[in-house]
């Protein structure tokens, strides 16, 4: 994997490419989760580099894409997403995002709808403000104070087994949270902009219509908020194929990643190749 750098307004962002000699046929994305790294992902980048050209960052503020000014807004992480993939060539962009990659993924989707191949829902949820309550926007809003505030080592505990099942999926949760281990305050200032920006993104009631093949990637034991719920409702309502992963929480991509793997890989030859 090559690294590379973009600089932005606001700050630098790190990030990973690899390349098929030939160019592979498609352009795997992978967009990270709130709090998460580039690390997310590292199974899914071990299978899918030996056929396909691959992408992941480390999302604006976090991992080695920090310090970085929270002043952004999704629009400009789908923005500098694409700028990024047009300076690196990556053609036939096919985005893969879990939770918080999801939503920016389906912005990228209502900003740049020719260019998106394929998307490929993780654990995340529609965009669409149709789907939420007053009161889950009113909280998503007002969240900082709560990482702010709630004792870090109980946080750490929650934030690892709250998101996975598995050995492997709590170790590499806990291994990236603990990169705000003796700072919490960049946690909650994080994870505080990140709801608040998710909340404005759905406030402006935009259609975030998916034009391309999409599969919706949900685990069955997913308590991440209301996630298992948005994505029964995304699926009656707009026929995108669901699966569940059988005891998978919401980092399923790390709880069973051969599963996914195989999922996404024959989504991508069935509608892609």
């Amino acid at each position: 994997m090559e690294t590379g750098t973009y600089q932005t307004a606001c700050g630098v962002i790190h990030y990973w490419v690899g390349r098929k000699p030939d160019h592979a046929k498609a352009s795997l994305i992978f967009l990270p989760g709130l709090t998460a790294d580039h690390r997310l992902f590292e199974k899914q980048i071990e299978f899918f580099e030996k056929e396909y050209d691959v992408f992941v960052w480390d999302a604006p503020g976090h991992g080695a894409s920090w310090p970085f000014a929270l002043t952004f807004t999704l629009m400009d992480k789908a923005r500098w997403l694409d700028e990024i993939l047009t300076k690196e060539k990556l053609t036939a962009p096919i985005v893969i995002g879990q939770s918080m990659g999801g939503y920016v993924g389906q912005v990228y989707a209502q900003m740049y709808p020719e260019k998106l191949r394929g998307f490929v829902s993780i654990d995340s949820a529609p965009l669409q403000r149709k789907y939420v309550t007053r009161a889950e926007l009113w909280l998503l809003k007002r969240m900082e104070p709560v990482y702010r505030h709630y004792p870090w080592k109980a946080l750490l505990w929650s934030g690892t087994n709250g998101v996975a099942v598995s050995p492997y999926g709590r170790g590499l949760m806990r291994a990236m949270m603990m990169v705000y281990d003796g700072d919490q305050e960049r946690y909650a200032r994080l994870s505080g902009h990140g709801f608040r920006m998710l909340a404005g993104a759905m406030e402006a009631d935009l259609p975030y219509e998916i034009p391309c093949p999409a599969l919706l990637i949900c685990g069955e034991k997913d308590r991440a908020g209301s996630c298992v719920r948005y994505n029964r409702a995304w699926n009656k309502n707009t026929g995108i194929r669901l699966e569940w992963i059988k005891g998978a929480g919401h980092n399923s991509n790390t709880d069973r990643p051969e599963l996914v793997n195989a999922l996404i890989e024959e989504f991508v030859i069935r509608n892609i190749i």
